[in-house]
């Protein structure tokens, strides 16, 4: 081989490696936006389907925003309802009683969530909480949120609710476009989560979930970081309340309410694997399915609900697509030894 042979082999090998990392990276986001892309070609004759498969994006959505701040960095922020009530009341306020634009109202509702988390990261580091007293701080904000909608009745509509026409005359109006829009929404936080990953943040955010004080001793700003996943996470939560007000047109008290939005985030989550890429859609696929069948039987959900979450902390601690992806490696292993 001449010596410009071996340098265009050499040359070669750093790009082949950026091909086969891309694809290793963004090839499952690419397929997974694929296959969903699909749905409405079974549903869009129904829009009472629609209205549910829509939801199971807004929930993948939710679940991205929150993977980045618990499964990123083990801050348990029991306020992913709240936060995502704040860009959506946020955004209905400010187009409807401000006449702000639409698309502006939606990133400055957002900017307002990610302040909120970020503060609440910053409280949580510098009073030194752990994971279970940051989970008890942010419900405490959660059950003070519900409490201002349902106190400032003159500004949210109190228990009546508060009616949405900014992007009635919208493709977030439509049957079948809400779907894809929530879809957009997803598959960019999921490039956005990917390339957080990759990045020096990204290591940083495992280090302090996997050990904190290894982490500060390693040179890790702790405060920062934290506090960088709360803005992040929360901006990501706000920005997709906000969307699902004006898609939905009128929100209220329960909207955006513990009950609904907190558990079903964290029973997904935990089900698809606590920070994993794909788990926040595994589970919201799963739950969203399982919601319809269990569609009328209120009680009999949140018995299901509980058992799930149950199980999941027992028997699978990381989520399912972690353990399962363990024990294939094991099973691969086993097989190995044999031959």
């Amino acid at each position: 081989m001449t010596t410009t042979e071996t340098g265009r082999s050499l040359d070669s090998r750093p790009s082949a490696h950026g091909a086969d990392r891309w694809t290793r990276d963004f090839v499952p986001i690419v397929l997974v936006g694929l296959g969903l892309a699909l749905v409405p070609l079974q549903f869009q004759a129904s829009g009472s389907m629609m209205t549910v498969v829509t939801s199971g994006m807004l929930f993948a959505a939710y679940g991205i925003g929150f993977n980045i701040i618990f499964g990123s960095t083990g801050q348990l922020f029991l306020c992913t309802g709240a936060l995502a009530g704040i860009g959506g009341f946020g955004s209905a306020i400010l187009s409807e009683r401000l006449d702000v634009p639409l698309i502006l109202s939606i990133m400055i509702a957002g900017a307002l969530a990610a302040i909120v988390g970020g503060l609440l990261s910053w409280i949580a580091v510098s009073r030194s909480l752990d994971t279970i007293f940051t989970g008890i701080v942010t419900l405490a904000f959660s059950l003070s949120y519900e409490s201002f909608i349902l106190g400032k009745g003159d500004l949210t509509g109190g228990e009546n609710g508060l009616r949405v026409e900014q992007g009635r005359d919208t493709i977030l109006d439509r049957q079948v476009a809400p779907y894809y829009v929530f879809l957009a929404l997803v598959l960019l936080y999921l490039v956005m989560y990917r390339v957080i990953q990759r990045s020096h943040l990204g290591w940083a955010f495992r280090a302090l979930r996997d050990d904190e004080v290894a982490a500060e001793l390693a040179g890790v700003d702790v405060t920062r970081y934290r506090v960088y996943a709360g803005i992040i996470g929360s901006g990501m939560l706000g920005i997709a309340g906000a969307v699902f007000a004006h898609n939905r047109g009128f929100i209220g008290p329960t909207t955006y309410a513990f009950g609904n939005v907190d558990v079903r985030v964290l029973v997904m989550l935990a089900f698809g694997g606590i920070g994993s890429l794909l788990g926040p859609i595994l589970g919201a696929v799963v739950f969203t399915t399982l919601d319809e069948l269990l569609d009328g039987q209120a009680q009999l959900r949140e018995v299901f609900y509980g058992v799930v979450t149950v199980a999941l902390f027992l028997a699978f601690r990381r989520g399912m697509i972690p353990s399962l992806g363990d024990w294939w490696n094991r099973l691969r292993s086993s097989r190995r030894g044999r031959t």
